[in-house]
């Protein structure tokens, strides 16, 4: 018989509802919005696959830089970490302070403390807000894991986050040959459309065997890209 849930703590997000953390035994945790599973540890195959995605292409670099969005159970950042050398610097965009604090408490275990590491900063705000105002070629990487992906619902040009002008600047924050990778519930053209235009080259996977299995686009910045021009 399984283990119910015992709730470990629970905050009130504006226009949004009740946000949740949960456990029912040793790793075992849950977070909620709602009636909306968020995230779930037993399930975190495309968080891994994101972080290790995200930062393929930097194992050969002393001291790349790296902007992780959203912090969550901290899956994705450990992913990173261990993909990372000691001279990397990340810096993690997480909106809510309650999640810094459970990412440093109760689900440390999780992630052998990975938000305490010494290549990590947290910054609480917004990672569309952060990527706004870095200077151009600030990141090696730039790996978005937050709990609404892109899809149908997305504005194409003003979504602050996947449309078309928040891409040109997510182009402009990165490195030549810099990574984009997003994490979302399900594949979406208009949004590999858009990355396109851009100047990304992109891929989709779709991490994992069997069962339902979520998306993680994979873009590379090109050389002579649209975003340098402006």
């Amino acid at each position: 018989m399984a283990l119910p849930w015992k709730t470990l703590d629970r905050f009130v997000i504006e226009a949004e509802g009740v946000l949740e953390l949960r456990q029912r035994g040793i790793g075992d945790y849950l977070i909620s919005i709602g009636n909306q599973v968020l995230m779930n540890s037993k399930a975190q195959r495309s968080e891994i696959a994101l972080g290790v995605l995200g930062c393929k292409e930097l194992k050969g670099m002393a001291e790349p830089r790296v902007l992780v969005g959203g912090l969550g159970m901290g899956i994705t950042l450990r992913a990173v970490l261990n993909e990372l050398p000691t001279g990397a610097q990340v810096v993690v965009a997480e909106l809510n302070p309650q999640i810094c604090a459970w990412c440093l408490g109760p689900l440390a275990e999780l992630t052998d403390d990975a938000a305490r590491d010494p290549r990590v900063t947290l910054e609480v705000g917004d990672v569309s807000a952060l990527i706004q105002r870095a200077v151009p070629g600030s990141f090696d990487a730039v790996i978005l894991d937050l709990y609404r992906g892109p899809g149908p619902q997305t504005d194409a040009l003003k979504d602050p986050i996947y449309g078309s002008r928040a891409i040109g600047r997510t182009l402009r924050a990165l490195k030549h040959g810099g990574t984009f990778a997003v994490w979302g519930e399900n594949p979406d053209l208009g949004f590999e459309r858009r990355l396109s235009a851009a100047g990304f080259s992109v891929r989709c996977e779709r991490p994992g065997k069997g069962g339902y299995r979520h998306a993680v686009w994979v873009a590379q910045k090109r050389n002579h890209s649209v975003g340098d021009r402006h």
